[in-house]
């Protein structure tokens, strides 16, 4: 009795044991992440580290070796400074764009080299080896100079780290270098262990010269450096890339000077000359207002706070947002691609202003403050669909400070945001999406922003002809009910035009405003008078009201030029009509037209899982009684596709977070089918257990949680909310995140 009574405490000993280990050693939800994933593929992200919606960010810049110089601006690898095939680096970045398809930013580099200083990036650059990257942190070893570097970040500061050998070792920072069209930069050495200075950037996608812009930052160093210069060079060299490589003939020197110097080619140089191997620290804060903005955040932000201490708190910070969604079950890459793609929506849109709450107005000819958070990157034409969705159910507080910042940017410009970037407006792609955003929010229950002025702006977008930057060809949209082929993407932007009324009816019946619901739910339905009932498809129509020939339904992708449409073809934007599709499918025949129409764009190889305008589509059989298993088997059959753990497992370019939030919610089995409607449809889960913790501000419930039940992996059989039965694939929002338990079945 008492060998058993002992063998029982031993047995529970060694089971608390067991217990405490595997709770100490589970892995979090940002340990899951790879920032690897989306580096390939023009995926477009970048792997180093920045903390949530942070200002600053440091990315390995690769793009500009021996293999491809001169950079060549149109080049589809260059929107991103980091490509994962590449193998030549030239420094390292410290403000980054994640996500998008033109080249931008990507400028200050860092890079440390040992030897005698030199100022060619051609020549100090390595390849490298040894790469990792996880959370708030990326390391990797230069090969040509035995260099250990690593790197980490805060809101506003980038925090590097670099281990020397032995010897004379040296840092440079190369404002010449960078990934935006813009020229110009100034710096000053401030001391031996301090640098401030400034680099132009702007003309997004090739926009205005008008649009450059300034980021400002100050670097400071952890040990002051036994020498210091500036060096000055050409911008501009027309020779080949052999002679480039021996050229030096202009290139000044200026050693231990502390003057302002200004160019479109210049650098700064600190060396050192070690007794043994050292480490040096370097801290970047940056700022869109100014040096000393840049100063304090660097202050405020680290201070004198050691590399491990900033990467801890910004892990610890993307761990507390990552654990908003807690995934159970699904294989250990299950949770990675699902993680990393949770960690690439909460990039952009991100913090555009300073510690003390300033930030550029828009059109910059003021400085702003804030109490809350100003966010910039709005690339609205992508995000519209899923990703400020995703925001409103999981992090509405955020969401509701990016709306207030729209409303900002009207009071500041006129007009609500198109796709905005660091208080520039580039007006690139088609589309009213702002007023989307807004009504959805709104729609969805955060309601702490001023409603009145939403509606105004979006008044104002909807119906001014003239001199409208919104909504080009709007007095032929008004008058016929669709775009003319004199103007751009004439289909696509009819659709984008009717996908923004909609939305704003459905704002007007929530204030009460009948005679505007009206009127914009009948100017959503234009679209129909595109449609050919013959190839039961749209197509753009003359300004005398003719169909345009010679019209391929096929012409359009991949980019290929197109007269009806954008970034798609006749196609792809078939079924882009998503507040409407009981029309469409009236318009195709009924049920079996419609359903035969969309599973012949999957057949015929249309579907095209990297871009915006079709994603919605392989939800859309959930509106056919009995064809919602195609639905589950089609999103089950793309994730495993296009969502893969490794750098080319994104379908293309991530859009700031589009193709990431495609995915949050396909893991989940959830999708906002129709941007602006409060409304979800329903598809298999790909985790035993989804738990969304909920924002008491704004929501009654603690959390909401997804079940899957999986009797067998065949199509789901009932779905349940808290144990009453859903005879529907779609469910509202409002009864979602009222519920506890959204339970699937699977039989």
């Amino acid at each position: 009795m008492f060998l058993d009574k002992r063998i029982t405490i031993q047995t529970a000993c060694l089971f608390c044991m067991l217990f405490f280990s595997v709770t100490i050693f589970a892995q979090q939800p940002a340990d899951y992440v790879n920032p690897f994933i989306g580096t390939s593929n023009y995926g477009a992200t970048f792997p180093g580290p920045i903390a949530p919606r942070g200002m600053a960010s440091i990315s390995p810049f690769n793009v500009a070796g021996p293999q491809n110089l001169p950079l060549e601006k149109d080049s589809r690898w260059l929107s991103n400074p980091y490509v994962n095939e590449n193998t030549f680096l030239t420094g390292f970045s410290q403000v980054n764009l994640s996500g998008v398809g033109c080249p931008e930013l990507g400028v200050i580099l860092l890079m440390p080299t040992t030897g005698a200083v030199e100022t060619n990036h051609l020549k100090y650059g390595s390849v490298y080896s040894n790469e990792i990257a996880k959370t708030a942190y990326y390391s990797v070893n230069i090969d040509k100079y035995n260099i250990k570097a690593e790197f980490t970040a805060s809101k506003r500061v980038g925090v590097s780290k670099f281990t020397f050998p032995k010897g004379e070792s040296n840092i440079l920072l190369n404002l010449g270098l960078g990934l935006t069209n813009e020229e110009g930069a100034m710096v000053k050495v401030v001391s031996s262990s301090e640098i401030e200075g400034m680099r132009s950037v702007g003309s997004f996608c090739y926009n205005s010269p008008e649009d450059a812009y300034p980021v400002y930052f100050v670097a400071k160093f952890s040990k002051p450096a036994n020498k210091f210069g500036v060096w000055k060079k050409p911008s501009k060299y027309e020779g080949t890339e052999a002679q480039w490589m021996t050229y030096n003939g202009k290139t000044r020197m200026m050693e231990n000077t502390i003057k302002t110097v200004v160019g479109d080619s210049i650098g700064t140089y600190f060396s050192y000359q070690f007794d043994k191997p050292e480490t040096v620290e370097v801290k970047i804060g940056v700022s869109y207002v100014s040096i000393a903005n840049a100063r304090e955040n660097l202050e405020k932000e680290t201070g004198n706070k050691s590399f491990d201490t900033v990467y801890k708190e910004t892990y610890n910070e993307w761990n507390q947002e990552l654990s908003k969604i807690l995934a159970e079950g699904g294989s250990k890459d299950d949770k990675t691609i699902f993680y990393t793609a949770l960690y690439h929506t909460l990039i952009h849109p991100n913090t555009l202003n300073d510690f003390n709450g300033e930030y550029p107005e828009i059109k910059r000819g003021k400085i702003g403050k804030t109490d809350g958070t100003r966010y910039t990157v709005f690339s609205l034409w992508d995000t519209y669909r899923n990703l400020h969705s995703l925001m409103s159910l999981v992090y509405p507080q955020q969401q509701s400070n990016m709306v207030k910042s729209m409303l900002e940017m009207y009071d500041e410009n006129g007009w609500l945001p198109k796709w905005e970037l660091n208080s520039t407006e580039t007006f690139t792609m088609v589309g009213d999406p702002a007023s989307i955003v807004i009504a959805d929010t709104y729609l969805k229950g955060i309601q702490d922003f001023d409603v009145q002025k939403a509606y105004k702006a979006m008044l104002k977008g909807a119906d001014q002809i003239e001199n409208n930057p919104l909504r080009p060809g709007l007095k032929d949209y008004i008058e016929k009910g669709f775009l003319t082929t004199s103007d751009r993407g004439p289909v696509s932007t009819t659709q984008e035009y009717n996908a923004s009324d909609y939305s704003i009816s459905l704002l007007a019946k929530a204030l009460g405003k009948k005679e505007d619901q009206e009127r914009f739910k009948n100017r959503s339905l234009s679209y129909r008078k595109l449609f050919d009932k013959n190839l039961k498809l749209l197509r753009p129509r003359t300004a005398d009201g003719k169909w345009y020939e010679p019209f391929d339904p096929v012409s359009g992708a991949n980019f290929e030029e197109n007269i009806g449409f954008i970034e798609g073809n006749a196609w792809q934007y078939a079924f882009m009509v998503p507040h409407d599709i009981k029309g469409l499918i009236k318009l195709m025949g009924g049920d079996k037209g419609f359903s035969n129409q969309l599973q012949k764009v999957f057949d015929i190889k249309q579907f095209d899982m990297a871009n915006e305008p079709d994603i919605a589509y392989p939800y859309l059989f959930n509106y056919i009684k009995g064809d919602e298993f195609k639905s589950q088997e089609m999103v089950k059959k793309l994730v495993k596709e296009y969502f893969q753990n490794k750098p080319k497992g994104l379908p293309g370019n991530d859009d700031t977070g589009t193709m990431s939030a495609w995915l949050v919610y396909s893991m989940m089995g959830i999708y906002p089918i129709s941007p602006g409607d409060p409304i979800y449809t329903i598809t298999t889960p790909m985790f035993d257990k989804i738990t969304i913790q909920l924002d008491s501000k704004y929501y009654k419930n603690k959390s909401i949680v997804i079940e899957r039940e999986k009797n067998n992996d065949r199509k789901i059989n009932k779905i349940e909310l808290d144990g009453k039965t859903i005879n529907s694939f779609f469910i509202s929002h409002e009864d979602f995140v009222n519920g506890k338990t959204l339970k699937v079945i699977q039989n």
